[in-house]
């Protein structure tokens, strides 16, 4: 049997209690969103591989007194240890309830300059970390008959940008992945979702050379005039991964301002 929807006693926004699984949980918009769920009495498994950003992401907790934190530093591009090690994570905290599929890695230059295991490269951290994660997770959303999972894509899916074709095949990907997933898993009562961020102000934007530009470029695009902050990706994470998003599957929610609308 499903899980009927909670009642007035337990808002069905509540994510209070529920193991999070989150890849690039120290990046510049995974910091933000971790003490996010943190604040609101999930634990949260962050998973990276840089030093400072852990630290930093680690620091910022301990401020605030967050309790719920498990940090794993690893490397998604080897599949195998990725497995074992949340296999093992899984077992000590008694599985994972939620999976978000964030971490990505973005190399910029023209299509005929990449080769073949670069595209296998960013596929490898993008896409196929993804789904190990997914793999690990799902027995427990099986046996609970509740899960969630929310890929995060890209607003670079509506070919806005050059020179990033690895980047946008993964998150390509994952956006039929979401699809996928969600078919197939619906009768377990998981819901698949993803997000596709617009152009935030994080590390990613430090490849462009002229920044106060590509700010114009971005708002010249949006409908909102505003560069978008880490609690509108919180806000709309916290809401698909809680029951109050029950309902809804299979969808991409557009965060970006009003960039890309269909």
């Amino acid at each position: 049997m499903q899980h009927a929807p909670t009642n007035a006693a337990t808002p069905a926004t509540s994510i209070a209690g529920k193991v999070i699984l989150y890849t690039g949980a120290a990046g510049g918009l995974g910091t933000q969103t971790t003490l996010s769920f943190l604040r609101a009495g999930a634990r949260v498994v962050a998973i990276d591989n840089n030093p400072e950003k852990i630290e930093a992401l680690t620091a910022a907790a301990a401020r605030e007194n967050l309790a719920g934190l498990t940090v794993r530093s690893l490397d998604l591009s080897d599949l195998g240890a990725l497995r074992a090690e949340l296999e093992r994570v899984a077992a000590d905290v008694g599985g994972f309830d939620i999976v978000i599929n964030n971490a990505a890695i973005y190399p910029s230059k023209p299509f005929e300059d990449y080769s073949i295991e670069e595209f296998q490269a960013v596929q490898r951290v993008n896409v196929d970390a993804g789904i190990v994660c997914v793999q690990v997770a799902l027995p427990h959303m099986r046996r609970n008959d509740w899960g969630r999972i929310v890929n995060i894509a890209s607003v670079t899916l509506s070919g806005g940008w050059a020179q990033l074709a690895p980047y946008v095949q993964s998150k390509g990907a994952l956006v039929g992945l979401t699809r996928a997933w969600a078919r197939e898993f619906g009768a377990y009562g998981v819901t698949v979702n993803a997000i596709s961020p617009g152009a935030f102000p994080t590390d990613a934007e430090k490849i462009h050379p002229d920044p106060e530009g590509y700010t114009r470029f971005v708002l010249d695009h949006q409908a909102v005039k505003r560069r978008g902050s880490p609690d509108d990706i919180a806000n709309a994470l916290t809401f698909l991964i809680s029951d109050a998003a029950g309902f809804i599957t299979g969808q991409t929610l557009n965060v970006d301002g009003g960039w890309v609308m269909h």
